[in-house]
């Protein structure tokens, strides 16, 4: 999946309560939809090295792959954030973010 080669590039915290304060913009201990789509959204922009919305094969990790939109990016974002969701709440806890992406 697209979603999990461009987060693989990116530098990890060393533990997931790190990684939750990092995504938790509002502070509350939870991540919400937004607050990961908004994260995450952020290694599309460092990408985008054109800024036209669109990584193209030549943007992606290796230089290769079907182009995507930001639009489309952040679909998968948001399918991935309820796969990890286990107890559907609405929001992610560092136990939630320390599973497998989906």
């Amino acid at each position: 999946m697209l979603v999990t080669l461009i987060c693989a590039a990116q530098d990890y915290p060393q533990t997931p309560r790190e990684y939750l304060k990092l995504m938790d913009s509002n502070g509350d201990g939870r991540i919400s939809e937004a607050e990961y789509v908004e994260y995450m959204s952020r290694s599309f922009s460092r990408m985008d090295t054109n800024g036209d919305g669109v990584l193209e094969s030549s943007e992606l990790p290796g230089g290769r792959g079907k182009p995507i939109s930001l639009r489309e990016f952040q679909d998968n974002l948001r399918r991935q954030f309820h796969w990890l969701d286990r107890n559907h709440d609405g929001y992610l806890s560092a136990k939630e973010l320390a599973q497998p992406p989906g």
